[in-house]
């Protein structure tokens, strides 16, 4: 099986039916040491793990840029609990 210059292979017919992947479907590849597994995501499951997967994103592009002002994690959460 060859990738594209835009880096997309064709899902063979025997893998999309065993796994139930239909035209629309969401899939995602997981990473595991070398190797990356395939799995069907299922509709709900899908928008779920999209908005969780954004909500991280957007929590790693401001790691680390909070100014405490000096103050460290346990007063900082002392301050949120008022």
């Amino acid at each position: 099986m060859r990738v594209t210059e835009k880096g997309q292979v064709t899902i063979p017919k025997n893998v999309r039916s065993n796994l139930g992947i239909e035209p629309g479907s969401s899939v995602e590849f997981i990473l595991k040491g070398n190797e990356a597994v395939l799995r069907r995501i299922e509709p709900a499951q899908a928008g779920i793990e999209r908005s969780v997967q954004e909500f991280s994103d957007h929590l790693n592009r401001h790691k680390g840029s909070m100014n405490l002002g000096g103050m460290d994690g346990d007063e900082f959460y002392r301050l949120l609990r008022g």
